[in-house]
């Protein structure tokens, strides 16, 4: 068996919070100018953990559905960690600075999830406040690279050794059904996670946030401030509460 505490643990060790990664410093750079950080799908707490060891003095929230990744974040002390959903949250005007950092905006699936999550974020900002993520932009078809010829060779922090792959399917609307198996070298399955994704264009995208009350600050094509063309693989948007 390969239980919800190990995926945890692996996903700790494999995407470390590192400020030498391009996305890890862009949004490090706003969180430690920010006085009071919402992190909404903060996972095992990385980043709200990097940003007090940094000397972050003011609040930092972080939110997740998933138990298992909160019960590592919890590790971290200093830190306000929630359980729940975007579209729960029930601050008004407490916070800065929002993020979702890894793409976690994708999981945001169904019209309905996107808007009741883009109005809460919206509501636990302070006028003025900012809301930072990134997405994969469609146009690079990431999901084409995620096949069983893909599958990676890992080593757990104790010393197993694992094979883990990926098999995704476009449907519509946007929404890639995706699977994660993880196996051991002869390739015997230890388990399968299922889950979705949602890949918005720029113009869907933007589309929702007005909808739900923002101003698009800036947008990016990249986590080094390269300009949004036709050539993007990703969309960093900073979004604004008037």
């Amino acid at each position: 068996m390969f239980s919800d505490a190990d995926v945890a643990a692996l996903y700790d060790q494999l995407a470390p919070w590192d400020p030498a990664r391009a996305e890890c410093a862009f949004v490090t750079e706003h969180v430690l100018a920010a006085s009071d950080v919402l992190d909404v799908g903060c996972g095992t707490g990385s980043l709200l953990h990097d940003a007090r060891e940094r000397g972050h003095t003011g609040r930092l929230t972080g939110v997740d559905p998933d138990p298992a990744m909160l019960d590592r974040a919890r590790r971290h002390p200093g830190v306000e960690w929630v359980a729940g959903k975007a579209a729960d949250l029930g601050w008004t005007a407490e916070f800065d600075l929002a993020t979702m950092t890894s793409n976690a905006f994708q999981c945001l699936i169904t019209d309905a999830d996107l808007r009741a999550s883009l109005r809460a974020i919206h509501t636990a900002l302070r006028p003025g406040g900012r809301f930072v993520f990134g997405t994969r932009h469609p146009q690079a078809r990431a999901w084409t690279g995620w096949h069983p010829g893909n599958a990676s060779d890992v080593e757990t922090a104790d010393g197993r050794k694992l094979r883990m792959w990926h098999e995704a399917v476009m449907g519509t609307d946007g929404v890639v059904a995706l699977s994660e198996t993880t196996a051991t070298p002869d390739g015997t399955v230890l388990r399968v996670d299922r889950g979705e994704l949602r890949f918005l264009d720029p113009a869907e995208l933007n589309a929702f946030l007005a909808e739900a009350g923002y101003v698009i600050e800036a947008q990016y094509g990249d986590w080094v401030r390269g300009p949004l063309t036709d050539d993007s693989r990703e969309i960093i948007t900073v979004a604004l509460r008037p």
